[in-house]
């Protein structure tokens, strides 16, 4: 039986500009361009480090369906 992939929802909460060029080109790497856009993407170490790099212009907003903030911590 196939196992279900693991998925984040992404949303871009701050603007690229005036950010390093590598900063944008991370943004448009996700799928996100414009503000308050969502991108659901697959959750594996590679994604999870883009998201690292701009995590203050981006939030996850869920897991697996599951709001990041009923989640407990």
């Amino acid at each position: 039986m196939a196992e279900a992939k693991k998925t984040l929802t992404i949303e871009q909460i701050g603007s690229p500009i005036r950010r390093p060029f590598d900063q944008r080109e991370t943004l448009i790497g996700l799928g996100l361009n414009k503000m308050h856009r969502r991108k659901v993407v697959v959750d594996n170490p590679a994604i999870r480090g883009m998201i690292n790099k701009v995590s203050h212009l981006v939030r996850i907003v869920e897991e697996n369906g599951v709001p990041v903030d009923a989640k407990k911590r």
